[in-house]
C-alpha cells in the first residue's frame, strides 16, 4: 500500500517540537510559555483541571490556531512556514470532532483520504475500519450513528493517512467500557511506530497507555514526569495497612524507632497505617519487626495519579 505521508524521522529524533508557546485572549493567557519535545514511541498524557488550557495548547500544536510567541515544528516542518508538511505528518482527532452529518461514514472518510492525497485509498480504509470496528455502520449517515460511533469515525480519519503524530483530544469519549478498551488497546498498539499526545480526564487510561505525562494549569506547565514517577509521589504509595489481633504498643514503637518509618497512624479494631518516609516499599521490614506478633491482614497501598493530579492543581485550577 503506497500512501502520500509527511517526511520519515528516526527513532532517535524529536518528532514534536513545542518551544515557547503563547496564546492570549485579552489579558488571560490561555497557554504561557509551554515548551516539550515527543518522540516515536512516546504516548504523552496531555492533563489539566478545566480551564487549564489543554484544548488551546492542542490546537496551537494541531496548526488550528496561530500562537501569539512560540513555535511548533512536527518532524522537523515548522507550522508558520511550512505548515502543510507539517499537517501532513499529524491526525488529529479533536474533542468534538466534526463531520458532514449526511455523509455515511464511507463516504466521510473516503473524503478525507482524498483531501490528505492518499493514493489507495480502498486499502487506507479497509485499514482503519478494521482498526476502529466501524464495519457494521459503514454505509449508515453519520448523523444516525450513535456518540460512540461518530467518535470512533472521528478516530479513522485522524488515522486515514497513517499519521506519525496522532494528536487525540478525548479519544474515549463516549464510548462504552467494551468500545473505551478497544480504543485504548488501538492506540497501545499504534504507539511503537508514531508518537501521540492524548488529552483525557481519565486518568486511569493515561496510567494504563501512556509513557509520560503533562499537567498543565491555567496555561502553565507545571509537571514533566511519567505515570510511574508521579504515581510514587501519592498520598498513600507504599503505606502498609497493618490489622493485629490484639493492640501492641511495643510493635508501634519499633515501627516507629525504624528510620525508614515517617509514623505509624493508629485506626479503631487494632488497625495501623505504617507511613514510609522514604516513599519505599519496607513490607519486609515489617514483617520483621512484627515477628512473633499475630498479624490478621496486611497490604501495601498503591498511589493513584488523580490523587497526584487534585495535589498539584489544587488552587491554581482555572
Amino acid at each position: 500500500m503506497t500512501e502520500t505521508k509527511g517526511a520519515t524521522s528516526d527513532a532517535g529524533e524529536a518528532l514534536v517540537m513545542v518551544e515557547g508557546l503563547e496564546k492570549h485572549y485579552g489579558p488571560i493567557r490561555a497557554v504561557d510559555g509551554v515548551s516539550f519535545s515527543l518522540r516515536r514511541g512516546e504516548v504523552l498524557g496531555f492533563l489539566g483541571p478545566n480551564g487549564a488550557g489543554k484544548t488551546t495548547a492542542m490546537r496551537l500544536v494541531t496548526g488550528f490556531l496561530e500562537p501569539d510567541a512560540g513555535r511548533v515544528c512536527i518532524g522537523g516542518h515548522d507550522l508558520a512556514t511550512d505548515a502543510l508538511a507539517a499537517r501532513a505528518m499529524t491526525g488529529y482527532l479533536p474533542e468534538n470532532a466534526p463531520a458532514y452529518a449526511e455523509m455515511t461514514a464511507e463516504g466521510f472518510l473516503d473524503f478525507i483520504a482524498r483531501a490528505r492525497g492518499v493514493a489507495d485509498r480502498a486499502s487506507a480504509l479497509a485499514r482503519v475500519v478494521e482498526m476502529t470496528g466501524l464495519g457494521q455502520v459503514l454505509h449508515q449517515p453519520i448523523e444516525t450513528l450513535s456518540k460512540g460511533f461518530k467518535r470512533r469515525v472521528g478516530l479513522a480519519q485522524a488515522l486515514i493517512h497513517d499519521p506519525e503524530v496522532l494528536i487525540l483530544d478525548e479519544p474515549t469519549d463516549g464510548l462504552d467500557p467494551n468500545q473505551k478498551a478497544l480504543v485504548q488497546e488501538l492506540i497501545a498498539g499504534l504507539s511503537a511506530k508514531k508518537c501521540i499526545i492524548l488529552s483525557t480526564h481519565i486518568l486511569d487510561e493515561v496510567e494504563r497507555i501512556c509513557n509520560r505525562v503533562i499537567i498543565i494549569s491555567q496555561g502553565r506547565l507545571l509537571v514533566d514526569s511519567t505515570p510511574h514517577e508521579l504515581v510514587a509521589q501519592a498520598p498513600g504509595h507504599n503505606v502498609v495497612h497493618l490489622s493485629l489481633a490484639a493492640a501492641d504498643a511495643a510493635l508501634c514503637a519499633r515501627l516507629e524507632a525504624a528510620p525508614w518509618c515517617a509514623r505509624v497512624v493508629a485506626h479503631p479494631s487494632n488497625a495501623y497505617d505504617v507511613l514510609p518516609a522514604d516513599g519505599a516499599n519496607h513490607l519486609a521490614d515489617i514483617l520483621e519487626l512484627a515477628h512473633g506478633t499475630q498479624v490478621v491482614g496486611i497490604r501495601v497501598g498503591e498511589g493513584r495519579l488523580d490523587d497526584v493530579f487534585r495535589e498539584m492543581t489544587e488552587g491554581v485550577a482555572a
